[in-house]
Order: C-alpha cells, then structure tokens, then sequence
C-alpha cells in the first residue's frame, strides 16, 4: 500500500520500500555498504558518481554480452515448466493447478552471505510439505545489492547456480522474479524511472542484458517453472498523487542522489519495459508462461490513467486495465490479493476470484494469484478466517496458479512471515490439502474425459466400416 487511505492493501514490501526513511528495515540493509558522502545533488552529479561506482559495467555494458555459459547452446527439444496451450495452464503435456510459497529471501540470503545455504533446507522441507512451486526475488532490492553481479558476475551466479540445483534435487518449481524493485535498475545506471519507457536507453539495455543471461543459463533446468518481469510495478503507475510516491532517496544504498517527475512511473513506461524483457524472453525460451508480476489493480486505476482522478471504476473499466496490464504475449493474467477493495463492483473475495477468473478464462490468459495471505495483526481469528476464506476461494472457482505470502522472511516475523515453527504454520498445511484435492480433482477430471473419449470413439464392425 502507498500509505493514503485512497489506495488497496498489497505486497508488504511495496508499503515498505516506500516508506524506507520512516520505517527501515533492516533485514534488507546490505550490512557491507559504504554510505555515499552527501544527501543531495543534480542530476548530472548522480549520473557521474554512478559511473564512477560501476567502471567495469560501464565498460562493457550494452554491448556483447559475456555471459558464462555458451550463448549457442540450442533450446530445449522438452517443453519444461509451466506452458499455456489453448488457454490452459499445463504441466509436463497435462493440466495443472496448485498452490506454492512466495520465497521472496530464497536467493537474497546467499546473495548477502555465501555461507547461508539456508535456501536448500527451506526448500527440500516446502518440497515434502507438498509446496510444489515458490516465486522468489531473482536478483537484488537495492543497487548496492547488485555490487556482485557488477563486480563479479562468476561468482554471482555461482550463487544462483546453487540455487537451482537445489530445486532440482528437491523437485520443486522456481518463479524468478528478476527486477523486483522498480527504481533500482533506472538506479544503477544512472537514469531517472521514465527511461524504461525509452527502449534505447540504459535502464532497458540493462533489463535486456540481464534476462537474456538468466534465460540462457537457465533454460534447461526443470526447475524453472515460468518468467516473472518484477513487482508490482502497476500499483504506482499514473497517480494523481504521484509526487508523493516518488522512489525514496538512500545513499548508503546507492539509490539516487534526488528524485524528480521523471520519476513518477507511468502505465506508458511500464508497458514498455514488459513488452521489451518479454521479447527479451522469447528470443530463448518460447514456451515457460511470462508473468508481469503485478497486483490486482487498484480501484480507481482506470480514471487515474484517464484523468488523474480518484473516481472508482465500473467493472468494463476495471477489466479494461486488468487486460492492458497483462499483454500480449503474457500469458497469464496476474494479480496479488488481500482483500476486496471493490474492484470490478465486487462486494466479496470470493465474488472477485470469480470475476478474475471469468476474465482470464475470456482472454484465455489462466489465472495466477501471485501473492495472497492474512496478516498475523488481525490477531488469530481473523487472520485464520482471512486465510481460509482467500484459500476456499481459489480452490472452489479452479484458479490454476497461486502462491501465499510469504515463508521464512524474518524481515516479516511481526506480521507476515511463515515457517514450520511459528503459529502459522497451519499455512502450510492447509495448503498443503488444498493441494492434495486439487490433484484429485484434475485426476478425476481425466478419467472422465478419457471415459468420455472411450464412449464416443466408434468401433468397427465386420466389413471394415464404424458401426452406427
């Protein structure tokens, strides 16, 4: 949420990182950084002090790629991960539907610290649980965050590396999320936000570097389920109050020096750079579902791109935007919930799941509700009704794809945060059943469409011809 009583309840970490000089939290402080001397300076300053953090990325930077693999190694013949066929989400040639965790610190651990191999119990545990897939940060929060793969990008993805192949040995799905933090990659090189809405500019040259190394490493790897753009980009496009949302301002962290209205994401820049790392993407992998990564939209999101007004939205504009939002050649349509805000004139979260569900099942782009969950502050009651509610919802209207926020984030112990350990625990197993019905119902489903086919398939008679 954005902090004013005119917007949804949604990704805890969008509330946090635009609240960063309020509220920081340390769990995403990069312990190492050096803080950068000064608070504030012009553009041009900025851009030079970058060039002077990044020289090796500057060197080389949007030109032929050094990637650490060989960049012509064919694609595979298997269609691993998620696919979309006929507007259905499939699995290894069958219909899938399920469940899984939002992981958000999987690779963000070992990225912080080489020795926390933590990420492999979490995962080999959420695997025998049940938990079949995680969506997880893919890379850095902040720029400082990304000082390895600028400094040594061997050993960065050594790091991912040892990631992967866990999930490979515990057979459990990766949705990497690869640019989850909006401002940052703008950051880095040293431009303002609207540049990814330039395809010439650094910002995207950047995005499409680094999607076509991870693309090209990762291909082959069962592991991968799909391809997520980032986070929530469209929960700060086109605000009438868009000046009071610009990115914060955190030297020690490398982000920009000052932020001006060049900052203010609009839905015209955001588009931009979906449509460029999702060509980006298929240029390698032309099957794994994309995912833009993005919140149900708000409810007053069309008017705030007409006319920059708070006016709410009737159901055709609320569908209009949830369309825009997730083009073509995104193959699901993505949202996160964590309540009802009255979208599409919906009184209920069930009343919702089912109209997202009509509209993805129209468009022929299957559902996929990337975060949902219950705050543990609603005190126990209300969060177990919450959480239970969400859950009967995606599982009574088929919704294919869903993933619950969020386990083993310590930065979230307070309120959000799920383990094995803790009070809600019962998460997991509840999900866990839901995943267990799921694969019955699909299960039953095929015997009877095989049953079906075995009815109506005529069989011959005598003289060679089908019998009536």
């Amino acid at each position: 949420m954005l902090g004013t009583h005119k917007t949804q309840q949604s990704n805890p970490l969008l509330a946090f990182s635009q609240n960063l000089n309020e509220n920081f939290n340390p769990q995403l402080e990069h312990e190492s950084s050096l803080p950068v001397a000064g608070c504030l300076c012009s553009t041009v300053l900025l851009r030079k002090i970058i060039m002077n953090q990044y020289p090796a990325f500057l060197t080389l930077a949007f030109s032929v790629f050094t990637l650490s693999i060989d960049a012509s190694e064919p694609a595979p013949e298997k269609q691993a991960g998620l696919i979309v066929s006929d507007g259905h989400l499939i699995r290894e040639g069958r219909a899938y539907r399920g469940v899984g965790a939002n992981y958000f610190s999987l690779f963000h651990r070992i990225l912080k610290d080489p020795t926390d191999k933590s990420y492999d119990e979490g995962l080999r545990r959420l695997s025998e649980a049940q938990i079949p897939f995680v969506r997880f940060m893919a890379g850095g929060f902040w720029p400082v965050d990304w000082d390895l793969y600028m400094r040594d990008k061997e050993d960065y993805f050594k790091r991912m590396d040892a990631v992967v192949r866990s999930a490979e040995k515990h057979q459990i799905g990766l949705i990497p999320s690869l640019f989850w933090n909006m401002a940052t990659f703008p950051d880095i090189v040293g431009e303002p936000m609207d540049q990814l809405g330039n395809e010439k500019s650094k910002t995207i040259a950047f995005i499409e570097q680094y999607t076509t190394e991870m693309v090209l490493r990762y291909r082959n790897s069962p592991a991968i389920w799909g391809w997520e753009f980032g986070n929530e980009y469209n929960m700060l496009v086109d605000l009438p109050n868009a000046s009071s949302h610009r990115p914060k301002i955190a030297p020690h962290l490398k982000t920009g020096f000052e932020r001006t209205s060049r900052d203010e994401l609009s839905s015209e820049a955001m588009l931009t750079a979906f449509g460029h790392f999702a060509r980006t993407v298929r240029k390698h992998d032309a099957h794994r579902i994309l995912i833009t990564g993005n919140s149900i939209p708000r409810r007053h999101a069309f008017h705030n791109s007409k006319e920059r007004s708070w006016k709410p939205d009737n159901r055709p504009q609320f569908e209009s935007v949830l369309r825009r939002d997730n083009p073509s050649p995104y193959d699901v349509t993505c949202v996160h919930i964590y309540g009802n805000n009255g979208q599409g004139s919906t009184k209920s979260i069930s009343e919702l799941v089912e109209t997202l569900q009509e509209i993805s099942g129209r468009t022929r782009q299957p559902l996929f509700i990337g975060e949902f969950g219950a705050p543990s502050n609603l005190g126990s009651e209300k969060e177990k009704s919450l959480f239970a509610e969400m859950l009967g919802a995606i599982e009574a209207n088929n919704v294919p794809l869903s993933a619950f926020w969020v386990f083993d984030y310590p930065g979230q112990n307070t309120d959000w945060n799920v383990t094995f350990e803790n009070e809600r625990s019962y998460m997991l197993k509840i999900v866990a059943e839901a995943n267990h019905r799921m694969r019955a119902d699909l299960r039953d489903n095929e015997k009877a469409e095989s049953g079906s086919r075995e009815t109506l398939t005529p069989s011959p008679d005598t003289t060679g011809h089908t019998a009536p």
